[in-house]
């Protein structure tokens, strides 16, 4: 399946988020308007690209792009809103950090967020539109290095590991540990735990 893109929109922003299904820290998106005189080539879905290979095209996107920015919704959000609302702030968020502002949103996904601007929701949009592609490997480079950061603070957690996700590891840790104020609250493992605690 190709993605055929609408004639005559000239500046097109793609829209991806990573992070709805952690238990610890922000949701992050971002916008990118790629510019088509400057190709990259590699882009892909971020979850099928090695580390490296992510690092080495987040660089090149920030290079190239016409424009592209970060959104996040912190955790207090992400419970306060619900994980759903919360990632269409962040997306909402990202695109209005934009420098220049797009004539079309295409987000990954099955929904968009409320924009001024006309959005169009592609699901597996990641794997299929270049700009979202590039969305989601500037997300997902700068919520893994958050990560890395978190893990500096409280390394006994091993966020540097599972990112936050709820792997055997983490829930092993949280159930060692207890939460930190950087956990979703309103997620069941945790919940469940601070209900116990």
């Amino acid at each position: 399946m190709v993605f055929e893109y609408p004639k005559g929109v000239e500046l097109i922003a793609g829209v991806d988020e990573v992070g709805r299904g952690p238990l610890v820290g922000a949701v992050v998106t971002a916008a990118v308007i790629l510019d088509p005189n400057q190709p990259i080539l590699g882009l892909n879905d971020s979850k099928k690209l090695s580390e490296k290979k992510r690092l080495l095209l987040a660089e090149e996107i920030k290079q190239k792009a016409l424009a592209w920015s970060l959104g996040r919704a912190e955790p207090e959000e992400i419970d306060q809103l619900n994980i759903l609302h919360a990632t269409m702030l962040a997306m909402k968020r990202a695109v209005e950090n934009l420098k220049i502002q797009p004539h079309l949103v295409l987000v990954d996904g099955n929904r968009v967020p409320d924009l001024t601007i006309p959005a169009q929701a592609i699901v597996k949009g990641d794997g299929l539109v270049a700009e979202i592609s590039a969305a989601s490997i500037l997300a997902k480079v700068a919520r893994d290095q958050e990560m890395t950061e978190l893990d500096k603070r409280y390394p006994d957690y091993a966020f540097a590991q599972h990112k936050g996700y709820p792997t055997a590891l983490h829930l092993a840790k949280l159930a060692e540990l207890g939460p930190l104020a950087q956990h979703r609250r309103s997620f069941a493992p945790v919940r469940k735990l601070l209900n116990v605690l």
